[in-house]
């Protein structure tokens, strides 16, 4: 590679290299200093002045806490979204060895949101410094309550979305080795939907049950009863998940509870499954708890469909990332059950999702996402922003 293309390849990697100390005590700051779903002040205040420090117009308290920013170039083209999501988990944080610890109890970035907010703003301080190589306009889109999945739909209501042409987001992703990307076009997360059951029976003296109704039994049969759905209902080669999550009833030990209730969640790849779980949930609780002569009153939740990747962009995704990281480290990623509400965004425009390693398997076993041992190799931040770089080039040529 020579002339005009190698000038730029080497204008990237310098660019990066310079924002590299920054976005890792970024990511540190906002490691040390988690906030819940629709509690992110603090990160959105931080996105919000790097933005403007760094040039970009600034919309605060977008759908809640979100924040986006444009920078225009001056010149016809599109405009690429970029988006960072910014919550935490309520998870108390363990392990030893690391380089930074979440300084709030109960609360810790347990799934590499620090990061995601610091490559993008670490990708637009490069896109700035690179900006007579591009045309059109940048848009970065800090996302509240990602966990929740219930933060894309209210920025998207305000008009975070508007006039976006194309999306690219980006995961740490732990499983991963660090120095490896993974991209696919069509869908790479499933949905995600939220859902609660309440049982309603009759309370009585626990050394006499034949005189009420226990709403406990039935919970515990209905959760039997619905994993079913995925046993026996659902196609072995359509990935689906059913998780209940919390089971709350009674005051005491010796007391049947009037009332019982579950919370859960269900993941489907394909987006009419999606909607087959959660009718065939609801009828099966209420089957459930008829037979015992109890009531179930199905709730539903938040939730997302599908993360969809648009074949063209995830493309030119994978040559970023090949130039980032070469060709033999770049993997087509593997559909997960897990959920991510930017599905929201790449409904309304065309865009890619992508994965970027921050494993470190050399260290020993690397904990799962929503772990409170997880942790993020920071060496994977500047892959990130590299990758999400170039690719923004490429959309914005």
């Amino acid at each position: 590679m020579s002339g005009p293309a190698a000038d730029l390849d080497s204008r990237i990697r310098a660019e990066v290299d310079r924002s590299r100390e920054e976005v890792t005590e970024t990511r540190r700051e906002l490691h040390k200093h988690p906030e819940l779903s629709l509690q992110e002040r603090a990160t959105a205040e931080l996105a919000a002045r790097r933005s403007t420090e760094l040039g970009f117009t600034v919309r605060s308290g977008i759908g809640g806490t979100g924040v986006v920013a444009d920078l225009d170039s001056g010149k016809p083209g599109p405009t690429l979204m970029l988006r960072a999501d910014m919550d935490a988990l309520p998870i108390v944080e363990r392990g030893d060895g690391r380089v930074v610890t979440s300084a709030v109890d109960g609360v810790m970035h347990a799934c590499g949101h620090d990061g995601h907010v610091a490559m993008a703003l670490g990708a637009a301080s490069a896109l700035v410094a690179l900006r007579d190589s591009w045309a059109g306009r940048v848009r970065l889109c800090f996302q509240p309550a990602e966990e929740t999945a219930s933060g894309a739909m209210p920025m998207i209501e305000e008009g975070a979305a508007e006039g976006v042409d194309r999306v690219l987001g980006i995961h740490l992703w732990a499983p991963l080795q660090t120095g490896r990307v993974a991209v696919k076009s069509g869908v790479i997360f499933g949905s995600a939907d939220s859902f609660s059951v309440t049982i309603q029976g009759r309370g009585g003296h626990g050394g006499m049950p034949h005189t009420a109704i226990d709403p406990v039994v039935v919970t515990a049969q209905v959760i039997l009863a619905i994993q079913a759905i995925i046993s026996r209902e659902t196609s072995p080669f359509s990935p689906a998940v059913i998780t209940i999550g919390r089971v709350t009833a009674g005051t005491a030990f010796n007391v049947i509870a009037d009332s019982a209730e579950l919370l859960g969640t269900t993941r489907a790849i394909d987006a009419t499954e999606r909607e087959r779980l959660l009718t065939r949930v609801a009828e099966i609780a209420t089957a459930v708890a008829s037979g015992y002569g109890a009531e179930a009153t199905f709730w539903r939740g938040s939730g997302c469909p599908p993360v969809v990747s648009d074949p063209a962009t995830a493309d030119l995704v994978r040559r970023a990332a090949e130039a980032t990281v070469g060709e033999d480290h770049v993997d087509i990623a593997v559909p997960l059950t897990v959920g991510d509400d930017v599905a929201c965004f790449l409904e309304r425009a065309p865009g890619c999702y992508f994965l970027v390693g921050a494993g470190h398997p050399e260290r020993g076993p690397v904990p799962p996402h929503h772990s409170a041992y997880f942790d993020i190799d920071e060496a994977a931040l500047p892959v990130g922003v590299e990758t999400l770089v170039r690719a923004s080039l490429d959309v914005l040529r």
